[in-house]
């Protein structure tokens, strides 16, 4: 224990004293080569990540040898103001947290800031004369960094001259600490207007779904004490009472309330047969809400094919255990990390103000287009050790729900999109469901990101006696087929190669590749308009091109190839397809099945036992070409079958 030192002078706390206190400090020091210890301190700032026009919370903290504990320190960081500027800093030491300990932290703990030069100056002493040093290890305060709106992609490093003791300075008053100093690299990223559908995956992906590598957890600072209470579960539809907690905190005046499980007591209780873990949280209204649960109860889960579920006031996500992929990501951590040792937080939140102006300002460029309700966020991140990983692709779709703001109506609503980096909202999947007083909106997606939903009729005058009208102008007011002129949609023109995969892409939902694997068609000339879709549909195996390596994009496509491309995405979402005995016996009613090549057979067998198509006058026609309306309604009988729409 640290005896308490000969009360020193008060001094006088303005950062005019700074220079005063640090060279004080130094008069009662010996020299540095008699004190040095064998082990130094460590100083760490960590390394973070953000994008431009954005803030983000950098935590420094200090690691000592056991013999040692720091009375006083001083420090100025220095950074580049053409593009970064310091918010604020906030010190974090909290010793026992005694109120009058945190009150002498916060009296003593002084700082000053330069956004024009590029610096922050920051002192820190114990005037207790040595009662309340810092501990072993600790964080020493957190920096709130943000990056100008102008500043390039790119790191910037925070830095402090270790050569002057006006800019480094740490002390118990009885020797300097030999300290290093580590981190501080900020790395700026390019701002972005909307949701993370388009972004591409990591690398290896090939599987379908990812998780994103490592990166520092960025901690924001409560604005109010936490309030924690316990609250009650439900495993497979039994109530598992105070087998949770529920916290409660504030943050730049946006409530975040995290359901934390107890992981033992429901693996105990569920054994081997969980089959749903449902996490309700509710009367929270618009609040960002948190499960957690660890990576141990999710392996057991994935074991059981169950899935958790967190049902909130403005929605609920539906995740199905093995979509998070633990064991991916217990190898970006590390191969020997504990599973109990990583928190998995699956989180509901409605989506900041810069991601609403920019949804509202991508349906006022189209034409008849309203927002319905407020933009939410759904996220999944893995944590473990000051580390985070994001899990933002699934191997299958993924539900989640959008409740309607009250007095709202469903039949009001045409789709739920998802705003890409380029300011285009592009359609997701989604169904709306009456409810008893609230409608809500079911959208399916294979990655994680922002969704809103909108309000787009569409109505083309030539298919207003057209038989295909119905599907048209659904999948149009879906965004997901477009006219060809000014309220025209040439129902009966053929569609092309590329146009076809085009729609099929936008119908599931499919708007970047899962894998960096480049497509190597030799007439897919690079800056086409269609270059990305066909990147895309290779990497979710939907189209394979010619034996000459060739994709003939702008070629007439025939009802057979086409039924090809749809057997393969009938497998992404989960429908049957025929077997060789129903493939014999489903195209042997047609009297034209002669014509249909063996290497559509079994691709339009399949279509015909989903009623994706069912001919005309007893034909097939599989070498026709296939038109805009026949498209059309083929890839709305596809979504409906599959339960997406």
């Amino acid at each position: 224990m640290f005896q308490p030192k000969k009360k020193r002078p008060r001094i006088r706390k303005t950062m005019s004293g700074l220079i005063a206190l640090t060279l004080l400090s130094s008069l009662v020091l010996p020299s540095i080569a008699e004190a040095r210890p064998t082990e130094p301190s460590q100083v760490k700032f960590a390394d973070v990540s953000v994008q431009a026009g954005q803030s983000v919370h950098v935590p420094v903290t200090l690691k000592q040898p056991d013999y040692s504990a720091v009375t006083a320190y001083s420090m100025q960081i220095d950074y580049d103001s053409s593009a970064l500027e310091i918010v604020r800093i906030t010190p974090k030491y909290v010793g026992d947290n005694f109120p009058s300990i945190v009150e002498n932290i916060e009296k003593n703990f002084h700082y000053k800031i330069d956004n024009e030069a590029g610096w922050v100056r920051i002192i820190w002493t114990d005037f207790t004369a040595g009662h309340y040093p810092i501990p072993v290890e600790q964080q020493l305060f957190d920096i709130e960094v943000k990056a100008k709106s102008n500043a390039a992609p790119g790191t910037k490093k925070l830095t402090v001259n270790r050569e002057d003791a006006e800019h480094w300075n740490f002390t118990n008053l009885d020797y300097e600490n030999y300290t290093e100093l580590s981190g501080g690299t900020i790395t700026i990223t390019a701002a972005s207007s909307g949701g993370n559908s388009g972004s591409t995956p990591t690398p290896g992906s090939s599987s379908g779904g990812s998780v994103s590598p490592t990166s520092p957890v960025v901690t924001p600072v409560p604005s109010t004490p936490a309030v924690t209470k316990g609250v009650d579960i439900y495993v497979n539809g039994q109530k598992q009472e105070q087998s949770a907690t529920a916290t409660s905190s504030t943050v730049n005046n946006q409530v975040t309330t995290t359901v934390h499980v107890d992981n033992d007591k429901v693996i105990n209780q569920i054994g081997s047969g969980l089959r749903t873990l449902l996490l309700p949280i509710t009367g929270t209204g618009k609040d960002v809400v948190v499960g957690e649960l660890n990576g141990k109860l999710v392996k057991t889960m994935e074991g059981s094919n169950a899935e958790v579920v967190i049902q909130t006031d403005s929605g609920t996500y539906t995740l199905p255990a093995n979509q998070i992929q633990i064991d991916q990501v217990l190898n970006q951590f590390g191969s020997t990390v504990p599973l109990e040792d990583i928190t998995i937080q699956i989180a509901i939140a409605p989506s900041a103000a810069s991601k609403q102006s920019a949804i509202q300002a991508a349906a006022d460029k189209m034409q008849n287009t309203s927002v319905v309700a407020a933009p939410v966020d759904f996220e999944v991140k893995a944590i473990w050790n000051g580390q985070q990983v994001n899990v933002d692709r699934f191997n299958s779709y993924v539900e989640r729900s959008i409740t309607l703001p009250e007095g709202v109506d469903g039949s009001k609503i045409t789709t739920g999109v998802v705003l890409q980096p380029d300011g285009s909202l592009l359609h997701v999947p989604t169904k709306v469901i009456k409810g008893n007083g609230q409608d809500s909106a079911i959208i399916n997606s294979l990655t994680n990101s922002t969704y809103v939903l909108i309000y787009h009729p569409a109505t083309f005058s030539d298919v207003s006696s057209h038989w295909s009208r119905d599907d048209v102008q659904d999948l149009a007011s879906r965004l997901i087929v477009q006219g060809t002129g000014e309220n025209v949609f040439a129902p009966d023109r053929s569609i092309t190669r590329a146009e076809f995969t085009a729609v099929l892409l936008r119908g599931l939902g499919l708007h970047a590749p899962r894998s960096t694997e480049a497509a190597s068609f030799t007439d897919v000339k690079t800056g086409s308009w269609y270059e990305d879709e066909v990147q895309t549909a290779v990497s979710y195996g939907l189209i394979s091109g010619y034996a000459d390596d060739s994709f003939r994009p702008n070629s007439e496509i025939s009802r057979a190839e086409a039924l090809t491309i749809v057997s393969r995405a009938m497998k992404l979402v989960g429908l049957a397809q025929a077997d060789a005995s129903e493939t014999t016996s489903l195209l042997s009613t047609y009297s034209d099945s002669a014509k249909v090549q063996a290497w559509a057979a079994e691709p339009v067998a399949s279509a015909i036992k989903q009623e994706l198509v069912q001919g005309a006058d007893g034909k097939l026609m599989s070498d026709a070409d296939i038109s805009r309306a026949q498209t059309a309604a083929i890839v709305k009988r596809l979504l409906a079958k599959a339960g997406l729409i």
